[in-house]
């Protein structure tokens, strides 16, 4: 049985195929809220978890010809006060199988001449420059040596071992209960926050953390709403992109959208027959050596299908996704790479979404488009169609006198009571084909509304 501290070694030896000089990983350090004390929840860097395997704050680790070092200061009697006592130095070399550690301010004197990637925290990343003595650029664009480490890391995280699916199983295990619960919360909720906080109970309660700021919302249309106090009232749909994280970092991310009466009216029943048209479509088409963009691009004409056969678009379905007619209603990407961020290594910009030579498209179709690389076997990647009426977009002049003669705009009002539907899962690339790791939790019209009638 191959343990944590196998998988750390392995991890390390990859990188040192790929890297022939030293790194040092930062972990980052708390934020505060409004006064020190008040700090935010801390969450260590997902590049420092991915070799040291703990979310240890305000620590470094160097790693070079497959070897670890720690560096990391012990607590204080002062820490030990107000919240207990810490494991030592030694003890958390151990659990993580260093070959050496040492407090963090002797990194100093290890760290000439060494590649790192800039943390997200600001008052680490002036560290990061100021003992590198150079100039720390922004993950988003390494130079130098720095560029040479991020693109070997891309190339290690792209797949996971096993270890790390093992972890990203037990988030998506979580995430189906909790999305189970608001559903089953729906009936005698008032508020969105009611079924909010139903779903992260059942989180919290498994010793989990969510893994991004929750999306539970009757305004689906809001693609990151972040505000729980609209009333729920039957007639609407209840938009739930809510996700689990594991106490290692790994993630899970998952929306359904379902009727707070349990019945879908027939307007939303044929706009959610859309949706879920296109998410089977993609799924059914993953497996190794296809291109996500064409996933993205199979969705886009699936819904652009569907929008025609319900007399809400006019033409043919190609045409209006070249026009890009389409994204009036499904704006964003099909979905996006999955691991120890919901939005895996999108610190490092387009360099871990995008293969390389490749840049992001300007089209109006195409521009949010998060991944665009052949898939491998062992990828997680996202699949999320949806169909949006935002009225940022609808109402802009320039998209009216663009798509006046391919959107039926009076059929259109016939659907007012959708304001948006959205229905992700998260899809393992095997060897043969696709698995999708949220299966349990279902897409089907009528399980979702037996699971939301009280």
């Amino acid at each position: 049985m191959t343990t944590l501290t196998d998988t750390l070694k392995r991890r390390r030896q990859q990188l040192a195929q790929l890297v022939d000089r030293p790194i040092v990983l930062w972990s980052g350090g708390y934020s505060s809220r409004n006064f020190p004390a008040n700090t935010f929840p801390f969450r260590a860097s997902s590049h420092f978890l991915y070799f040291a395997g703990l979310p240890l704050e305000n620590a470094a680790i160097r790693l070079e010809a497959g070897k670890l070092t720690l560096f990391v200061a012990e607590a204080s009697p002062t820490s030990a006060l107000w919240h207990g006592a810490s494991p030592t130095r030694d003890e958390l070399a151990a659990t993580i199988a260093a070959d050496a550690a040492y407090p963090l301010s002797e990194l100093k004197t290890q760290i000439e001449g060494a590649a790192t990637i800039a943390v997200q925290d600001p008052l680490t990343r002036q560290e990061q420059s100021r003992w590198l003595n150079r100039a720390i650029a922004s993950s988003k664009s390494p130079q130098g040596v720095d560029l040479e480490l991020t693109e070997a890391i891309v190339r290690l995280r792209l797949t996971h071992d096993d270890a790390a699916l093992a972890e990203m199983r037990k988030a998506a295990a979580v995430t189906v209960e909790a999305h189970r619960a608001g559903m089953a919360a729906t009936s005698n909720a008032n508020l969105e926050a009611d079924i909010r906080g139903a779903m992260e109970q059942v989180i919290i309660a498994n010793n989990m953390t969510c893994a991004y700021s929750s999306i539970v919302t009757v305004y689906g249309e809001v693609l990151h709403n972040d505000r729980y106090d609209h009333p729920v009232r039957s007639g609407d749909l209840l938009l739930a992109d809510v996700g689990a994280e594991t106490s290692t970092g790994w993630a899970s991310d998952v929306t359904r959208t379902w009727p707070v009466s349990g019945k879908f009216s027939p307007t939303q029943r044929d706009l959610y027959n859309v949706v879920l048209a296109a998410h089977d479509a993609c799924i059914a088409k993953i497996r190794p050596g296809v291109e996500y963009r064409d996933i993205h691009l199979l969705a886009c004409q699936t819904i652009a299908q569907g929008l025609v056969d319900l007399g809400i678009l006019k033409g043919q379905p190609a045409d209006l996704v070249e026009m890009d007619a389409h994204a009036l209603f499904f704006p964003h990407g099909v979905g996006h790479l999955l691991g120890l961020d919901v939005h895996d290594m999108e610190d490092l910009g387009d360099l871990a979404g995008y293969e390389l030579g490749r840049t992001r498209s300007q089209r109006f179709g195409l521009g949010y488009l998060r991944l665009d690389r052949p898939l491998k076997s062992g990828m997680v990647v996202t699949i999320e169609p949806g169909f949006y009426q935002v009225p940022a977009i609808l109402q802009d002049p320039n998209h009216r006198e663009t798509y006046q003669h391919v959107v039926n705009w009076d059929r259109l009002a016939e659907f007012s009571d959708v304001r948006g539907i959205r229905i992700e899962d998260d899809v393992l690339v095997t060897e043969t084909g696709a698995e999708v790791l949220t299966a349990d939790l279902p897409t089907e019209r009528g399980a979702i509304e037996h699971l939301v009638q009280p």
